[in-house]
């Protein structure tokens, strides 16, 4: 993977302060791109079921 100078002194700097490897860094930040893009794939079913609008309106189910 190629880094641009800017960014490669970036991680070099937070490796380095943190105390734990580049890799270490690189790998914890692709896992949590991985669960942003799979909650991004949840969220695109916002919307998309039928029903009431309002269900908590339901009498029997809502809390005085």
């Amino acid at each position: 993977m190629r880094l641009s100078r800017d960014l490669a002194e970036w991680l070099e700097e937070s490796a380095r302060k943190a105390g734990v490897p580049q890799g270490r860094i690189v790998r914890d930040q692709l896992e949590k791109a991985r669960a942003a893009s799979q909650r991004q794939a949840f969220l695109r079913l916002a919307g998309s079921v039928r029903g009431a609008r309002d269900l908590s309106s339901r009498k029997g189910f809502s809390r005085p």
